[in-house]
């Protein structure tokens, strides 16, 4: 049989990929540049700078808007930051709006921070449960 496969003791092992132990532990940082404008989805279980333009869904484990970020979708994070424009719905544990904040928004959160200055239309839900 010209093409079945035997076990050869001298061969080489076959590589196998590795794979990590706990996905999160060597997720980093994601920086978004200024000049990048994105339309779909961004899925990370790591952290998200954006100081560019989103236009759709973002899960992360933390994401940061900053001052010059325009971000326009839903939001699933641990924390958010928004230092620069937001439109859309998030669902996280901590939501801070900084002083240069201007965001349009149903906000389902359980820790709110409030800079003076920011601009915050919408509203402010808890989670349920």
């Amino acid at each position: 049989m010209m093409f079945s496969k035997t076990a050869d003791p001298t061969a080489a092992p076959s590589p196998s990929v590795p794979r990590p132990a706990n996905p999160g532990a060597n997720a980093g940082r994601s920086v978004l540049g200024t000049d990048l404008r994105i339309t779909g989805e961004i899925s990370t279980t790591g952290s998200v700078e954006v100081l560019g333009e989103i236009d759709g869904n973002i899960t992360a484990h933390g994401l940061i808007i900053g001052q010059e970020g325009r971000v326009k979708g839903s939001i699933n994070a641990a924390t958010v930051e928004v230092k620069g424009k937001f439109d859309g719905k998030v669902a996280c544990e901590n939501f801070t709006l900084r002083s240069s904040a201007e965001v349009k928004a149903d906000v389902t959160t359980r820790g709110i921070v409030i800079e003076s200055g920011a601009v915050m239309d919408g509203r402010f839900l808890k989670p349920k449960g």
